[in-house]
């Protein structure tokens, strides 16, 4: 019998992204609105994406009794410290859409030369009786001047990957999830789970 795994995320982007990313093993992929009832997203409230990855699969896997993969991802700007970071999100406020954060974003840094950040993943894979796995990837870039390409989320138009000279929206598909964060992360993940005595 194929295993039910939870992708333990409520955002479709990122919900996408895993059905693409983990397409083809032996798993029925579910998410928590397949689910009834439908398990809360749980908060992040960790001081590393580490933790927040790891409560959230957690707290998935235990309010669902499926293993869960979860992560926590973000945007680490050099000139703002390392700024959106774990608040990637809700950084530029809890209602701000993509679009908005991203021109915030450019605002911030505007007239800033030294442009350089990174985007940084971590996966966690956790069991209902609380067992995690972690698995990280991360790229280098630069900020943008402006918004560039129409694929992705998130901040990816305003991100340029280091040694490529295009965006993370500019990239599609397979393409992307073999140079992005995620993908690096997940590229972990699939070889365990591939390993994994049946």
């Amino acid at each position: 019998m194929t295993e039910r795994l939870l992708i333990g995320t409520a955002n479709a982007g990122k919900q996408r992204e895993y059905r693409e990313l983990l397409a083809g093993l032996d798993l029925d992929l579910v998410v928590p609105s397949d689910l009834d009832p439908v398990p809360p997203e749980p908060p992040e409230e960790g001081k590393t994406f580490a933790e927040n990855a790891s409560f959230k699969a957690r707290a998935y896997a235990a309010a669902s009794g499926l293993r869960t993969v979860s992560d926590d991802s973000g945007l680490e700007v050099e000139a703002l410290h390392g700024a959106p970071g774990l608040r990637s999100r809700r950084f530029f406020g809890e209602d701000a859409s993509a679009e908005q954060r991203n021109a915030r974003l450019l605002v911030l840094m505007d007239g800033v030369t030294a442009r350089g950040a990174r985007f940084v993943c971590v996966t966690a894979l956790a069991w209902p009786d609380a067992r995690v796995e972690l698995f990280d990837g991360e790229v280098r870039g630069e900020i943008t001047r402006a918004p560039r390409g129409a694929q992705g989320f998130g901040y990816d138009p305003v991100f340029e990957i280091s040694g490529d000279g295009r965006t993370m929206a500019e990239l599609a598909g397979e393409e992307k999830h073999r140079l992005s964060h995620r993908g690096l992360a997940v590229a972990k993940l699939r070889a365990y789970l591939g390993e994994e005595p049946r």
